[in-house]
């Protein structure tokens, strides 16, 4: 007897009508047609069944913070980071658990059930820590927070900041952040990835870095994390994000640095909606797009995920949680509009970002946990085209949230009824 049976399912690879039963909170069979009762059945009607979002790359910390305690008049990276600076002293952890909750709350409605948080270590208080640790254990029930000890103002730049890096490491944070390109010089940039990857080899942890988020194409810090992941042994444990240098950079020096990227095993994770809001600000016309070359970087076979970054914060005013309205502006941005590549954005927010992040208990296979996302939508270009309705949301086959199908009533004379915008559909 399965607890849960999910009828007529269509599933991101393509196969479909499908059943998908549940026992004990995971899959136990995908065919297409189960026998045997259920306590729960849910007739799919032959709508997308995926696997939940995954957001490789945001900052919790300062989500929801918007205007706090100014607005960020330039929209500049730099005018970002500084307001950040003016807010940290003002920060408590209530406040800060408050909004973490309250965005987490966000994340499972639109099917998002893992976040890669970065957390700023520079305040020695380390406020934002012990806020996010306890958040990470208020949701683990129902959403996982992987958090990243992330040196915002730079590693060796800011006074005490590797100190209060280890710390944040021995209190439970996952991951070994850093942000190269801030640092004082080049030279510094290049010393601070060492460190850091030496750091994360010592500990036996993974490895996400800021990296060369700038118009500069010159900073080439990705090419230092390439380095030292390959002479470290850390291939498949490092991921640089962002990389917004590489839109900038010649195509000679591209063409060597991809194969190298891929030789050491480093993942990628683009941010569509605040690269093309940050990027080419210093640009009159014309303006550069900013996000790093997705295409390029897929072809050579690096894994490549898409990140939100932000969400009414001090660098963006805007975002809702919705992965796949980031998925939208990635297509978008880097003109990926054939029909394997609208896939591969897909992708991008659901099963890559989950092996970025080691999440070996997600995916719809049998014996995975049956966290799954059912979609208004007949297939993954489709869930892009329309921001999809997420009808309903299950962590280990636990419906955790629901959402009504998206109707527009008519009232036309003549033609009275409903519209759905689902291609092809009756």
């Amino acid at each position: 007897m399965f607890d849960l049976l999910i009828t007529r399912c269509t599933l991101p690879d393509g196969r479909g009508p499908v059943d998908v039963g549940v026992v004990d909170g995971r899959i136990a069979a995908i065919e297409p047609a189960l026998q045997g009762p259920a306590g729960q059945t849910v007739d799919a009607a032959g709508q997308l069944l995926s696997q939940p979002f995954v957001d490789a790359h945001f900052h919790m910390d300062s989500t929801l913070s918007y205007g706090m305690p100014r607005v960020n008049q330039s929209g500049t990276l730099l005018e970002g980071i500084a307001l950040w600076g003016e807010l940290k002293p003002l920060l408590t952890q209530e406040a800060l658990v408050e909004r973490a909750l309250a965005y987490c709350d966000w994340a499972v409605g639109r099917g998002l059930l893992a976040i890669r948080s970065h957390v700023d270590v520079c305040d020695p208080r380390l406020l934002a820590t012990e806020a996010l640790l306890h958040v990470r254990e208020r949701v683990k029930p129902y959403l996982d927070l992987q958090l990243v000890a992330f040196p915002q103002d730079g590693v060796l730049r800011s006074p005490g900041a590797l100190q209060n890096l280890k710390r944040a490491l021995d209190m439970g944070v996952d991951v070994v952040g850093g942000i190269p390109h801030f640092e004082r010089t080049m030279a510094d940039g290049a010393e601070s990835v060492r460190i850091l990857c030496e750091l994360a080899a010592e500990r036996g942890l993974r490895v996400d870095m800021h990296c060369d988020e700038t118009d500069d194409p010159l900073s080439r810090h990705i090419e230092s994390l390439a380095y030292q992941a390959q002479r470290l042994g850390l291939q498949g444990r490092v991921t640089g994000s962002h990389l917004t240098s590489m839109h900038s950079m010649d195509n000679y020096y591209v063409s060597k640095l991809i194969p190298l990227i891929r030789e050491a095993g480093v993942a990628a994770i683009a941010n569509p909606l605040i690269n093309i809001t940050i990027q080419g600000r210093h640009d009159t016309y014309p303006k550069r797009r900013g996000m790093t070359r997705v295409p390029e970087l897929l072809a050579a076979g690096v894994p490549v995920a898409f990140g939100h970054d932000c969400v009414m914060d001090p660098w963006y005013s805007l975002g809702s949680g919705d992965m796949l309205e980031v998925a939208h502006m990635g297509l978008h941005v880097a003109q990926m509009t054939g029909r394997d590549a609208m896939h591969a954005c897909f992708q991008a927010v659901t099963s890559t970002p989950a092996a970025i992040l080691g999440l070996d208990e997600t995916g719809l296979e049998v014996g995975k946990r049956a966290d799954m996302v059912l979609l208004q939508a007949g297939d993954p270009v489709e869930a892009v085209r329309l921001g999809a309705t997420r009808l309903k949301v299950w962590r280990g086959g636990k419906l955790i949230a629901e959402t009504p199908p998206a109707t527009a009533t008519l009232h036309l004379e003549g033609r009275p009824g409903s519209v759905d915008y689902r291609m092809g559909r009756p």
